[in-house]
Order: structure tokens, then sequence, then C-alpha cells
């Protein structure tokens, strides 16, 4: 069991990310390549092991400053990517940056359990489990809110809006780290699902809206052309 809880860490973070990441892409067909779905998971992945280990090194600096800086640390590694210029000015940038938060957030879970310590599966490890699964749902919902800011030219905005989204949740993971009560981070979950549902229901969208927009406007300038 020792051994059988790191191995297996890593996909239970990634496996509900990318159920997620099917259920949440229905609807959005022809508004984003494939290609660029799956690249940004996998650099989501990678950028949050970044986060995660430079977290791990420095988690005992502070819990002032654990929860103020590391909202900025892992909304702006999301912000770096989804700046790129081809990301920029383009409506499925709010789509990719859902990919890669799901793909950010999935490293999550084995953070949360190497953080733990756990030897065994209890309690306190299933606690863990559900609270990281909050997570993910809010790394993907912050990735859209970052990606809409970058599409929208207001992503000083957005990226403000996704740093004081996260205080709450580095709020609860560091006080329950100190007082080692994990169990607390149960209510991570409802957080997650709460900001989850938001951006998913009145960001997201706005990629359809817009383009549909766009494609009335254009059939109107073509008609008077003609």
């Amino acid at each position: 069991m020792n051994n059988f809880i790191p191995q297996t860490s890593l996909f239970i973070g990634i496996i509900p990310a990318l159920i997620i990441l099917y259920v949440g892409l229905k609807g959005y067909e022809g508004y984003f390549k494939d290609k660029l779905i799956f690249l940004t998971f996998i650099v989501g992945i990678i950028i949050g092991f970044i986060s995660a280990v430079i977290e791990l090194f420095t988690r005992d600096i502070g819990l002032i400053i654990y929860i103020i800086l590391f909202p900025v640390l892992e909304q702006l590694s999301k912000t770096i990517v989804l700046n790129l210029g081809r990301f920029q000015e383009k409506q499925e940038t709010t789509i990719y940056g859902f990919s890669l938060g799901l793909g950010f957030g999935s490293v999550f879970t084995p953070a949360a359990i190497i953080l733990g310590n756990f030897q065994e599966i209890n309690v306190a490890f299933i606690a863990a489990i559900i609270g990281s699964f909050g997570i993910i749902l809010f790394h993907a919902a912050t990735g859209a809110i970052i990606g809409y800011g970058v599409y929208s030219h207001k992503l000083s905005t957005y990226l403000t809006f996704a740093i004081l989204l996260q205080i709450p949740i580095t709020m609860v993971i560091g006080v329950t780290n100190f007082f080692n009560a994990g169990y607390f981070q149960i209510s991570l979950v409802v957080y997650g699902i709460v900001i989850y549902w938001y951006v998913t229901k009145k960001i997201m969208p706005r990629v359809l809206k817009e383009s549909q927009r766009r494609k009335r406007t254009q059939k109107e300038i073509d008609i008077k052309s003609k």
C-alpha cells in the first residue's frame, strides 16, 4: 500500500481532469483545434508540476506569505502561456485556458497526497482527494478567466480576479496544513464547483455569443456589398 499510493496519485489527478475536459468542451466543437487542446493540457501539467515543486520546497515560508504569494505564482504561470502571440485576440483562447487550467490542476492531486504524507487510505486521504478535485475545477475556471482576459484585452483585470479568487483556497490549505487538519479541505470542492459553474455558465458561453454576433455582422456586410 505504501508504494501504491504514490505510484497512482498522478493518475488520480489526470483522469478526472480529462473527463472534465471532455464534458466541458461539449457544445464548443468547431471553436478549437484538437492539437492545441492536447498541447495546452500537457503544458498545463508541466507548469503545474513546476509550481507544485516550488510550493513543496517553500511551504515553510510562513502562512501569510504562502496565502498571498502562491496565487500570484500559479495564475501568472498560466498567464505567461496564454499571453503568447498565437493566443492573443482569439476567442478560442478562453477554451485553451480551460484546457491549460485542467492540466495545471491535475498535478495538485499528487501534490496534496505528498504534502499529506499518506501511507494508507484513510479519512484524511479521501478528504485530500475530494479537496483536490475542487482545485482541478478551480484551475480550469481560472484558466478560462485568464484566457478570456487575453482575448478581450483586459488581462490585468481578469488576472487580478483570478488571483483574488485563489486566496481563499491557499488560506484553507495553509490553515489545514498548519493545524494538521486535512479533512477541512473537503470545503475546497464546494468552492471549486461554485467558481467552475460561474465560469462555464457566464464567461465561456461568451465565445459562442460573440462568434455568432461576428458571423451576423459579416453576413450583413456581405449582403450590403453585393
